[in-house]
């Protein structure tokens, strides 16, 4: 306990809320969905704030994360084409209908609108280490969600996600077409969103500050493995088989959102005068790729 002649709460996350008799609780965490608004200060402050443009973006990065792991798996281990295609409407409508669930059930309940806090530093995503010890005696823990409801809500996602995954999936499996090929995507979604609540656990905090970049960085690394893979590696041969194929062009084309989504995930498009044009890039590194494909032909290369 601190001094009573201490006016502040000590710690950057520490503070006081009402209680039912009127007076005010001694320091310690927020209740969720409550913050101090700056550090040292002396209470608690309910959170009604919406969610920012940026927040709104990171929520749908971290929707269509699994989606397109996913896709992917679904892509590599269905060799039915009509499977193939089922089970990839069957993994839209999981994470369709696992977002909208989670947001209903966040503040305000039943509504599709998001009460939040806003969020200030990357250390609002850390609090568990920002416990103080007043005195360097015993700490204060005031440990909280400060970024509310940004974190619980993933996982809350993540838990209808797999709901939906052993609801939805088993009825777009077809039994008497490659039925084990399906079955093996449901359960590499059983271990897929384990592994995708860890990482937000630990890495939640540098994944909103990042995810615009990562995403351009993988999608553009993706795009090249995707040509990469072709036999035949001539600029009329990748245009026609890009063109030609549904498969082919679908990819082509989910790359090129991905790359949107990052330009606009980084200039939050506030200068549209400038940034409005930059989306005009989206389609460059596929150009690239396929106009300097010839250029980089292993077998144009000899030895002496």
């Amino acid at each position: 306990m601190f001094p009573e002649k201490t006016k502040f709460c000590p710690g950057y996350y520490c503070g006081r809320f009402p209680l039912p008799d009127g007076n005010l609780s001694e320091c310690g965490a927020c209740p969720r969905g409550w913050r101090t608004i700056e550090p040292n200060s002396d209470s608690c402050v309910a959170c009604t704030d919406e969610p920012s443009f940026y927040d709104w973006l990171f929520l749908t990065f971290m929707a269509i994360l699994p989606l397109f792991f996913h896709w992917y798996y679904i892509d590599s281990k269905v060799e039915n084409t009509n499977l193939s295609r089922k089970l990839i409407l069957s993994a839209v409508l999981e994470i369709v209908i696992s977002s909208l669930l989670t947001v209903l059930l966040m503040e305000p309940r039943w509504q599709f609108k998001l009460y939040s806090c806003r969020i200030q530093s990357l250390s609002d995503w850390y609090t568990f280490m920002y416990n103080p010890a007043p005195n360097f005696e015993d700490y204060i823990y005031c440990t909280q969600e400060v970024v509310y409801p940004l974190y619980t809500m993933i996982f809350i996602f993540y838990i209808f996600g797999v709901l939906s995954l052993l609801i939805i999936r088993p009825w777009f499996l077809d039994k008497n077409v490659d039925f084990n090929g399906g079955l093996v995507t449901l359960y590499a979604g059983l271990y897929l969103y384990p592994i995708l609540a860890f990482i937000h656990a630990v890495c939640c905090g540098l994944i909103y500050y990042t995810f615009p970049y990562l995403i351009i960085i993988v999608s553009v690394i993706s795009n090249a493995v995707h040509f990469a893979c072709k036999t035949n590696q001539t600029m009329e041969f990748l245009i026609k088989d890009t063109v030609t194929s549904c498969r082919n062009l679908f990819i082509v084309l989910i790359h090129w959102v991905c790359h949107a989504f990052g330009i606009i995930g980084i200039t939050q498009l506030t200068d549209p005068f400038l940034h409005y044009p930059l989306l005009c890039l989206v389609p460059v590194p596929t150009l690239f790729y396929v106009l300097t494909s010839s250029l980089t032909n292993p077998d144009k290369l000899h030895s002496d």
